[in-house]
């Protein structure tokens, strides 16, 4: 058996980013068990340097200024999610970081200026909790000058690339309107409105041409697939500039940006599609050129990209089922390329199990499109089997390396993901399929999936668990108690077990703009009626239903799904007499973070379907 550490353990690197003037390559790697931000020459000859020194929480967000002065951070303070924007000289290893959004509570995010060297757009909501504006942060000064006063309706801020704003905003019916900021009289110029329900979380992402005048951006006009589209600022006139006959773009928050810019020139050179494996398409000649060469260095999924000002030397990574992102330097004027580095160098991809896409037909006839893991060795007959449900709802599983997947085959579960609908990636008439249906067929997909498995001859009926986060955590508290008689055990990792609290305790920013996400889905608790059913498709409703095994794992900061969703569940369980396994990390938010904690859980998850499964 693998060691969890092994899988949980921190990277030995991972995040390379090249320098934009092609001297340097920044990467995150650990010190005092925790990811920092580290730099080394291009050719490796001098010793890295760590360059950050954060003894507490694992940095992920970083990129290098444009004239590679400087490399900027974010982080928040146990995973609080109030993140802070921080600026760092590489040249100054024993240097400290500089806070450049010192305020307290506040949220904050930063946008790189291309054609503005020494600047940067950062948006926060410092002046009011519910709303982000948008200010010019001179990075050597830490000067910021105020842009725009968010009016109450903007989502995010988009910067253009001679600093002009653009907006996604939500209108008073929900919609969602592409605006444009006039300075001059501090008020936006619709540009195009976009119907609401198509897109649950806004509008993403949203890129805007080298000469201001278009705004790249997925489109479902006239078609139930998200297309490329180019809208014109001038007079919002949409044009589409790029499709896949059977793929959306990929516009999933938590996946690579399916654009893919110029470093030299800002124009949009490529375009992600997701599939069971993701395609991409090359809109640009030259990058054709460079595309063939890369994903010649690996049969993973072209991830992470960067490229100096030059266009010449280039770092990448890849996506892959079990060699997770092993990253390659090419150069496309010697033709150059070699392994940089592989994050996990003790894992040996032979041992791990390979994902393979799988078509669920549900019980009203949807395609649902999903990966089964199966432990390698093993024959693949009446298993103890874990369904994996994903968070959002509104994301998606893909074809990647995921630990937890490996850890759960290595001990000889079958792992069965499934993309129920409402996930996004596949049409708008799949995801709205979900409308109305939380706890109903949303369920029922997960449900037809698991006798799927058993009809196959690859699970045994008596031994399947349910394990998901977030939403993926509503799920398992749902099977459970709306389906008690399917799973054999439970975990619920920072699930949602009371619709109303948990729409009531979201953050401030966000709680404004949920017309198109939770209100349309499921309710909005204000209103007494949808509340009474938002309390009925409520895992904390109906306790006295379980009957199976539960884990329920709890971050104490989670700003989203706060510590008392899952409190209060416990506290039901055990007035009741049921024994319930309950693990809440102090210094952890919305999914754990640091590799301690990381392996604790993932200890007590193998004890735990140990016993049970």
């Amino acid at each position: 058996m693998i060691p969890v550490e092994d899988f949980f353990n921190p990277p030995e690197r991972a995040g390379a980013q090249i320098s934009p003037d092609g001297t340097r390559i920044a990467y995150l790697a650990p010190w005092r068990n925790r990811l920092n931000i580290w730099v080394q020459d291009l050719a490796g000859d001098a010793e890295p340097r760590c360059v950050t020194a954060d003894e507490t929480r694992s940095v992920h967000i970083f990129s290098w200024t444009h004239d590679s002065r400087w490399l900027l951070y974010m982080q928040d303070n146990g995973g609080d999610e109030h993140w802070h924007v921080y600026r760092v000289d590489p040249d100054d290893p024993d240097g400290s970081a500089v806070d450049l959004t010192p305020f307290p509570r506040a949220r904050a995010s930063f946008e790189l200026l291309k054609t503005r060297p020494g600047k940067a757009v950062v948006q926060h909501n410092a002046r009011n909790p519910e709303l982000v504006d948008a200010f010019e942060l001179d990075i050597a000064t830490g000067e910021l000058t105020l842009l725009a006063e968010n009016p109450g309706t903007v989502i995010a801020w988009i910067s253009g690339p001679s600093g002009d704003l653009f907006t996604n905003t939500l209108t008073a019916d929900g919609d969602i309107e592409i605006a444009q900021w006039v300075s001059g009289t501090q008020s936006l110029r619709t540009i195009r409105v976009y119907p609401g329900r198509d897109y649950p979380l806004g509008i993403y992402p949203l890129a805007v041409s080298p000469d201001g005048t278009g705004i790249w951006l997925g489109s479902y006009q006239g078609s139930d697939r998200l297309r490329l589209a180019r809208l014109d600022v001038g007079t919002g006139e949409e044009t589409i500039v790029d499709s896949h006959p059977e793929y959306d773009l990929g516009a999933q928050i938590m996946l690579p940006s399916p654009f893919i810019l110029s470093t030299q020139t800002g124009d949009l050179i490529g375009a992600r599609y997701y599939g069971e494996r993701q395609v991409i398409h090359a809109l640009d000649e030259d990058f054709a050129e460079v595309l063939t060469a890369l994903t010649g260095l690996s049969d993973g999924d072209l991830a992470g990209i960067s490229c100096d000002d030059s266009g010449q030397r280039w770092v990448v990574s890849f996506s892959h089922d079990r060699d997770p992102h092993a990253t390659y330097f090419y150069d496309r004027v010697t033709g150059e390329s070699r392994l940089l580095f592989r994050p996990y160098p003790h894992l040996d991809p032979a041992a791990l199990a390979p994902m393979t896409p799988v078509t669920v037909t549900s019980r009203d006839g949807l395609d649902l499109h999903g990966y089964l893991t199966l432990p390698v060795g093993v024959p693949p007959e009446n298993l103890p089997m874990v369904l994996l449900v994903h968070g959002g709802p509104w994301a998606r599983d893909i074809w990647t390396y995921q630990p937890e997947v490996q850890l759960l085959a290595n001990r000889g579960y079958m792992v069965l993901q499934i993309n129920f609908r409402g996930s996004t990636g596949y049409g708008t008439a799949f995801t709205q399929a979900a409308i109305g249906e939380l706890a109903g067929k949303m369920h029922d997909d997960l449900i037809d999936s698991v006798d799927w498995a058993v009809k196959q001859g690859y699970a045994d009926r008596d031994r399947v668990a349910i394990f998901g986060g977030s939403y993926g955590g509503y799920a398992a508290l749902v099977g459970v108690t709306f389906t008690p008689d399917v799973f054999a055990a439970a975990i619920d990792y920072v699930g949602i077990s009371s619709l109303p609290n948990f729409m009531r305790t979201l953050p401030d920013v966000g709680r404004r703009f949920l017309a198109n996400n939770w209100h349309l889905y499921a309710g909005d608790p204000s209103d007494p009626e949808q509340e009474a059913d938002l309390l009925a498709r409520s895992p904390i409703t109906r306790v006295d239903q379980i009957r199976a095994p539960l884990l329920v794992v709890q971050g104490a900061n989670d700003s989203r799904v706060v510590q008392a969703e899952s409190d209060n569940m416990v506290a039901a369980l055990r007035a009741r007499g049921v024994e319930v396994e309950y693990m809440v990390k102090e210094d952890e938010g919305h999914g754990f973070l640091n590799p301690d904690n990381s392996i604790d859980m993932y200890r007590a998850v193998e004890r735990f379907l140990a016993a049970h499964l």
